[in-house]
């Protein structure tokens, strides 16, 4: 396809299947094989750009990457240069290799706009990546919550490993309102297949956590359907929650169970919901070189409600 004709990627098979089983099938939607100049600016004006990749054993893994503004850029429509790496620390980390998929969430915290840049890591050195994009599309802005970024400088301390979720943690997923989730399309998927980072946004404790599993309430958002749809084929994912007021990343793997129904406890606004079952985590105490002002609660946000007892 070229970019001349106009003419916009096809979801895959289980993106299809989960849009018929939410009863909102999107009928279209514009993915492209390539940014569009309006992305390629967006990019160059970010701090920080949110990942998924895949660890070893074919996990994904969610994670952050940063630097000055224009450290994201593109000479050209089909690439995007990251001049960063990830922390040798990250667990994330063995997933940035020439060769490998990735997912790019580019969210611009203070204004909520956001865009995704999926592809394929093409060449990498000690400065940074090449990613080939193979799907470029906007998100609206619904669930962000406005914050401006200050820098930070911290010492990073070593990773904590969590088999399980301490009360560091608890309280952390407890008062968030923000969650970013990896994911990737099963093998054999075909065109539009990858992985994929989202974002998730609700009140502050929008996460329950019940017993071993974390719920998740699913909003209505923009019929796309890209991460129940690939959790409907691999149901292995990757959790970022950032502690805005410390730096402290909390990632976490998980295996995802979609809840089509909606429960009697579930916030207002809810139309399905995720069980995510923790498998394993890490703590990466002042990771995050940033401070943050908060802004704002989105309107859609606010129009959502909070856990029934």
């Amino acid at each position: 396809m070229s970019k001349q004709d106009g003419a916009f990627l096809p979801f895959h098979e289980d993106e299809r299947a989960a849009q018929t089983l939410a009863g909102q099938r999107a009928e279209r939607a514009a993915i492209r094989p390539y940014l569009p100049d309006q992305h390629r600016e967006f990019f160059e004006l970010l701090r920080y750009l949110f990942t998924a990749t895949i660890d070893g054993n074919g996990w994904p893994v969610a994670s952050i990457l940063w630097g000055p503004a224009g450290f994201l850029h593109s000479r050209e429509s089909s690439t995007l240069q990251i001049d960063a790496l990830p922390s040798a620390n990250d667990p994330a980390a063995c997933g940035f290799a020439a060769g490998n998929r990735v997912g790019l969430l580019g969210l611009d915290l203070s204004t909520r706009r956001r865009n995704r840049a999926n592809g394929l890591v093409t060449a990498m050195d000690g400065k940074g990546l090449t990613v080939m994009i193979e799907q470029s599309f906007g998100n609206c802005a619904q669930y962000i919550q406005t914050r401006t970024p200050t820098d930070h400088v911290r010492l990073p301390l070593a990773v904590e490993t969590l088999s399980t979720l301490d009360l560091a943690a608890l309280r952390l997923i407890g008062t968030a309102d923000t969650l970013f989730v990896a994911s990737r399309s099963r093998d054999g998927v075909g065109q539009g297949g990858g992985l994929d980072v989202s974002h998730r946004g609700g009140r502050p404790g929008f996460v329950d956590v019940q017993e071993d599993a974390l719920v998740v309430p699913d909003f209505r958002g923009n019929r796309f359907f890209n991460t129940l749809g690939n959790l409907l084929g691999d149901p292995r994912c990757g959790l970022l929650f950032i502690d805005f007021a410390t730096g402290d990343l909390l990632q976490l793997q998980a295996t995802a169970t979609i809840d089509w129904t909606v429960g009697a406890r579930l916030p207002a606004g809810t139309q399905r919901s995720l069980r995510l079952r923790i498998e394993q985590g890490w703590r990466r105490r002042g990771a995050l070189p940033f401070d943050w002002t908060f802004g704002a609660y989105a309107p859609t946000t606010l129009a959502t409600g909070l856990w029934r007892s």
